[in-house]
């Protein structure tokens, strides 16, 4: 059990240094608290301002449209997606990371104010809503006016690899668990639950897009990222320790696992 313990907190520290090094885009991960409750001291915090039982404290209502440099709406956001796949090719064409069609969307923001705008054309709300194309391995931007509902700029770069969306994690870690080179995270895993590992859902993730200029050495099958859309997955057991993944990597592009050294 000791050596268990003392395996798992080793795991610990090392994949915490790599996400502080690596900026990794963490997506529903909490630090253990010195107290090992696997709750933050903000969750804490946010814990105790929980309002009494049998209070309800209704979400503010919020407008259709924002105003000026206010972050998008919901309802901004919906139609700017709309708006950026409809009437074009983008929707038919291009595939998402499980090969279906239409492009995969990793995020929709504000666009930057543009210099060269003055007047009222300068206080419309404009969003950038951007895609990848799996099947192209490039990344589509599609610039929307949300006062005119015109798509006004388009702009497809290839070699671009943004920080990855939620939905590029868990495929990526449903291929990490399928593949022999998951054995390892699979037995960790069991080790620290007793059961085994068949979903993403069953663990927390959190990772960043693998860079090649990090590594001396690149293994054969990691050679193409950059131009591929290549993840490092960091896991964690739900509730519990997290798994050492530094040396896996995962090509979206072409579904394959490499591990590094």
């Amino acid at each position: 059990m000791r050596t268990t313990v003392r395996r798992h907190l080793g795991k610990l520290m090392a994949v915490v240094a790599l996400a502080v090094a690596g900026g990794a885009v963490a997506v529903g991960v909490t630090l253990p608290d010195d107290g090992g409750s696997g709750m933050s001291r903000a969750g804490a915090a946010r814990q105790d301002a929980v309002a009494p039982e049998g209070t309800v404290e209704p979400a503010p209502a919020e407008d259709a449209k924002g105003v000026g440099r206010d972050p998008l709406t919901d309802a901004e956001t919906e139609r700017a997606e709309k708006l950026a796949t409809a009437g074009n090719g983008l929707r038919m064409d291009a595939r998402d990371v499980e090969g279906d069609r239409g492009p995969q969307h990793l995020s929709t923001n504000l666009t930057e104010v543009d210099p060269g705008l003055s007047g009222a054309a300068a206080g419309e709300r404009r969003a950038d809503v951007v895609y990848y194309d799996y099947k192209s391995d490039s990344v589509v931007t599609k610039t929307v006016n949300l006062d005119t509902g015109k798509v006004e700029d388009s702009r497809t770069d290839q070699g671009v690899q943004p920080p990855p969306s939620r939905d590029e994690l868990t495929e990526a870690a449903q291929l990490l668990i399928a593949d022999p080179l998951g054995a390892d995270v699979k037995g960790d895993y069991k080790d620290a639950t007793g059961k085994q590992l068949a979903k993403p859902d069953q663990l927390q993730l959190s990772g960043m897009v693998f860079r090649k200029k990090t590594v001396a050495n690149i293994p054969a099958g990691l050679k193409e990222c950059g131009e591929h859309r290549c993840l490092r997955v960091i896991t964690k057991v739900v509730n519990g320790p997290w798994i050492d993944t530094r040396a896996l990597v995962v090509d979206l592009s072409a579904r394959t696992v490499s591990r590094l050294g």
